[in-house]
This record gives C-alpha cells, sequence and structure tokens, in this order.
C-alpha cells in the first residue's frame, strides 16, 4: 500500500449519525462523515471512493466548534471537528449496517 492510500484511509474517522443527516440521506443522496481537520474535499472524495467503493459527485465540508463545557468551578471546551457532507451520484449507496 502507497502512503497516499494510507492516508486516504485514515482520513474518515466515523460517520456521524444525526435526525439531519437521516433526512439528508433520504432526500438528496448525502452521507455525512467526520473526517481530519487537515483533510481537503480531494482527499475526502477520493477516501469515500476507496473505501466503499462507490461514485462521489460533491463533497462540502463544514468546521464544527467544539462546546464550551465546565466541571463545577473549572471552564473547558471541547476540540473542533470537521464534518463531510458526501453526495453520491444517482443509483450509488453506502449500506453502513452491512445487509441485515
Amino acid at each position: 500500500m502507497s502512503m497516499k492510500e494510507e492516508r486516504l484511509m485514515q482520513i474518515i474517522l466515523a460517520p456521524h449519525a444525526s435526525e439531519k443527516t437521516a433526512r439528508l440521506e433520504e432526500k438528496a443522496g448525502q452521507i455525512c462523515f467526520k473526517v481530519l481537520k487537515d483533510a481537503t474535499k480531494l482527499e475526502i472524495k477520493q477516501a469515500v471512493e476507496l473505501n466503499f467503493n462507490v461514485k462521489v459527485s460533491a463533497v462540502t465540508v463544514v468546521v464544527q466548534n467544539g462546546k464550551q463545557k465546565r466541571l463545577g468551578r473549572f471552564v473547558g471546551q471541547r476540540q473542533d471537528w470537521k464534518k463531510a457532507y458526501v453526495t453520491l451520484a444517482d443509483g450509488q449507496t453506502i449500506d453502513f449496517v452491512g445487509g441485515a
């Protein structure tokens, strides 16, 4: 495996599941992933195509700011993270459950 393929395998951290992403998947064929903060749109597209064997038509990225949290009198902040909305080509799907 080349260095580029190793990098592509590490870009996608996890699928991001919420009510909003469930609606987007049904209506627009978009899937949301939590990705590395330094990943580019092109790298995200190549990583999804490599890992899931699907054709990607568009990628939109959003950097989520970490929430401020407190524990007693101490105030802290969660880390910022990046999510990518991946639009699949017509007729393409990703099955996370594995046919169950």
